[in-house]
């Protein structure tokens, strides 16, 4: 499994429609066990082993504000899956830069 993607319900069917697997969360609840089943940190239940888990876990930026803590720790220790943050339904949350202005920030010149 290359790609998992955890989000609404309609981004999850469409993510589907092209091949790539995902879990539908309303609330925080929901959103941290799939979150944890992915990346291997649940106790509850048996997920996917190391080799089967996806390499890019795409999360809709709502559950990465859900989960800020937790994907922040993940990020910090440099771990696969890589998580990358998509805007949802309602677009962009107000604060979040783009990928295009993270790239700016870090090369430090405009083009």
């Amino acid at each position: 499994m290359e790609y998992y993607f955890i989000g609404e319900r309609e981004l999850q069917l469409g993510f589907k429609l092209v091949g790539v697997d995902g879990t539908a969360v309303n609330n925080r609840g929901d959103a941290l066990d799939a979150f944890q089943l992915m990346t291997g940190q649940s106790s509850k239940v048996s997920g996917p082993s190391s080799s089967d888990r996806p390499k890019i876990l795409i999360l809709t930026e709502d559950v990465a504000d859900m989960l800020e803590k937790e994907v922040l720790d993940w990020q910090k220790n440099g771990r696969v899956p890589l998580i990358v943050e998509i805007p949802g339904l309602q677009g962009r949350l107000p604060g979040r830069k783009t990928l295009t202005d993270s790239i700016r920030e870090a090369v430090g010149i405009r083009v």
